[in-house]
């Protein structure tokens, strides 16, 4: 059997899983009161160092979904992801509109990365 390892558990979830190896990264959320292209900086800083603590990176990224609060900000998300992204590393990535958990959000990033 393969053990599940829960890094920075808490009471309602972990802000990431391991099983199988695969890390499993719970929505990533900037920080509120600034822009979207500051807070997908924020988001992709903190897939980093999550994905560093499950002992991976973002070359090994499988799957990203983003959410954004306002589709028409899809441009400004781009350009820092694009930034972010290793060339021929792309995921397969889906990005959609959604009313996030509090208006403050503009982006939640949530990724599936090989270990």
């Amino acid at each position: 059997m393969t053990d599940i390892i829960r890094i920075e558990p808490g009471k309602r979830m972990s802000n990431a899983v391991v099983h199988n190896g695969v890390v499993y990264l719970a929505g990533q959320v900037g920080e509120t009161g600034t822009t979207v292209a500051d807070q997908t900086r924020a988001c992709l800083s903190e897939v980093d160092r999550l994905l560093a603590l499950a002992g991976t990176d973002k070359t090994r990224i499988l799957k990203a979904q983003i959410w954004l609060a306002d589709i028409s900000t899809f441009a400004e998300m781009n350009a820092v992801w694009d930034e972010w992204v290793p060339a021929g590393h792309a995921p397969a990535r889906a990005t959609g509109e959604a009313r996030l958990a509090t208006p403050d959000y503009l982006v939640e990033i949530i990724v599936t990365a090989a270990v």
